[in-house]
């Protein structure tokens, strides 16, 4: 069992059997309650109630007596003595962590087992990211095929990644981000030159390489083609310089 330095936020609660704790996520605000003691509610309330209507029966001032004695009755009380809380807090420790990065009290869901820290503070926060959207996009998926969206969902993604296939394909102004099509010399636009698209693909299979020196369907060696030298705001080709000879715009 983890060793914590402080217990988290609680509230007091009493849903007629006796007060019970409930601990909050320092992270999520999720609930873990304790059980009230229930045996030890009836146990006291039957005894004060003998103990009362004994008292009761005293002349005079029996009846005031009787009430000092049996005091607040359990069952409607809303607080917890401190070693009834430290019980309380036993009884859900299971269910919670303390990072020592942050030192806040998180339950499971927000604690890296394997890293040992929450999961805001894991040094695997990528991978618990990445997680997060895997899990999210099957939930998508899942609420889609039970509504019958689930073909609609499919064309939509591949319909985003055409686009985006295709928006890398095309040549782009440097200056508005115009986007037209490769070869074209001039933004349409604003007049300044194109920035041509990279071809990524292997020149041996065609397959997409992501800018990798190796092609990863068959290992042809991908030649990377040097830096355009083409001015972007005149057009004139610097032949190598790092500024344009015409109008000192910095070559990319």
């Amino acid at each position: 069992m983890s060793s914590f330095s402080r217990m988290p936020r609680y509230d007091v609660r009493n849903d007629g059997t006796g007060p019970y704790a409930i601990f909050y996520c320092d992270s999520c605000e999720r609930e873990f309650r304790s059980q009230p003691d229930v045996i030890n509610t009836v146990t006291q309330d039957l005894g004060k109630q003998a103990l009362g209507g004994l008292l009761r029966k005293v002349p005079l001032v029996g009846h005031q007596v009787a009430n000092n004695v049996t005091g607040e009755d359990a069952r409607y009380s809303y607080k917890l003595t401190a070693a009834q809380l430290e019980n309380a807090w036993k009884q859900t420790q299971m269910h919670f962590r303390e990072c020592p990065s942050c030192n806040r009290i998180v339950c499971l869901s927000d604690f890296d087992s394997q890293s040992g820290f929450c999961n805001d503070d894991s040094p695997r926060l990528n991978e618990i990211n990445e997680a997060r959207g895997e899990q999210a996009g099957s939930a998508l998926k899942g609420f889609a095929n039970a509504f019958g969206f689930g073909d609609v969902l499919k064309k939509a993604s591949q319909a985003v990644e055409s686009a985006q296939q295709a928006s890398t394909q095309m040549a782009k102004c440097p200056n508005d981000g115009t986007l037209a099509a490769a070869g074209t010399k001039f933004c349409p636009e604003c007049g300044t030159a194109m920035l041509q698209p990279v071809d990524t693909r292997c020149p041996n299979c065609n397959a997409e390489t992501h800018g990798a020196k190796f092609c990863p369907e068959c290992g042809t060696k991908i030649e990377v083609k040097a830096a355009s030298t083409i001015c972007p705001n005149c057009g004139t080709d610097g032949k190598g310089a790092k500024f344009c000879p015409e109008c000192g715009t910095k070559i990319l």
